[in-house]
């Protein structure tokens, strides 16, 4: 996906590029520059995961998998023995879904259908029991993407199909807009992810930077990630599913709700 259109960083993220002046390259976090970081984050957030797929278990047919990425959800889902189609409009993200599949155990590989396209504008000759929208990607689109998107999705349900997306609500007082976390992926390499909530235009700008920036030459290049992402509450995005004519069935509360960032699933259907 591409993102937003970017404010300005987060004081912090802005004075470690400063810092880091010609030894950064900046890119696009959903770039290909960036599909490697992003596979590494997505990696290691089992978030949503068995919410998602325990859903999706008690629904028949076969699952679409939009904005599938590597397979953070393909996997699973494939692992439940369904039909699987992963669509993503990144050719990078999907080559390493390829990779995952032929290492896989089983034979998963034969059941999973991979399709290069844009969830906002794609047809299939299929229809499917559960379209599954994870990981907050919904929040990559503006309001002209999100209304084709479920246009899209409503063409593709089958009857009393279900749709299953996840948002990120952000929960922080006035004056704390700025946030700096820590993590490490499974690849073992440590990131510091800043983020700054540009409330009044209800986004978020985030940057990732390797968790240490020494390196052996001055002149070795840093990879760091930046991309801006919609905060979309679970409020308006039921107003939105239900203009386009869904009915929302229930909203699942992911994981802690105490914190800064709080994940909600989402089970949508067309409408009677």
């Amino acid at each position: 996906m591409t993102s937003l259109d970017a404010p300005a960083l987060a004081r912090g993220a802005a004075h470690l590029l400063a810092e880091l002046g010609n030894r950064a390259e900046v890119h696009d976090l959903y770039s290909p520059e960036g599909a490697a970081v992003y596979h590494d984050m997505a990696g290691g957030d089992t978030q949503e995961v068995r919410e998602l797929v325990t859903l999706v278990r008690a629904l028949p047919g076969p699952v679409l998998d939009l904005a599938a990425g590597s397979g953070r959800l393909t996997l699973p889902l494939l692992a439940l023995g369904r039909e699987v189609t992963a669509l993503d409009l990144s050719e990078t993200l999907l080559a390493l879904l390829k990779e995952r599949l032929a290492q896989s155990r089983g034979r998963l590989a034969e059941r999973c259908t991979v399709v290069h396209a844009d969830m906002r504008d794609f047809a299939l000759d299929e229809r499917f029991g559960a379209i599954v929208l994870g990981t907050s990607s919904i929040s990559l689109l503006d309001p002209a993407g999100r209304a084709a998107l479920y246009r899209r999705v409503r063409a593709h349900l089958l009857p009393q199909g279900r749709f299953l997306l996840t948002t990120v609500e952000l929960h922080a007082p006035p004056g704390q807009e700025e946030a700096e976390f820590a993590f490490t992926g499974p690849s073992g390499r440590s990131y510091r992810f800043f983020e700054r909530w540009a409330r009044a235009d209800g986004r978020r700008v985030v940057a990732v930077f390797p968790a240490e920036t020494a390196t052996e030459t001055e002149a070795e290049q840093l990879t760091v990630c930046t991309t801006t992402i919609g905060v979309l509450p679970a409020d308006l995005l039921e107003s939105e599913l239900t203009a386009h004519g869904f009915a929302v069935r229930s909203r699942i509360p992911l994981g802690d709700q105490s914190g800064r960032h709080r994940d909600v699933l989402m089970e949508a259907e067309v409408a009677a």
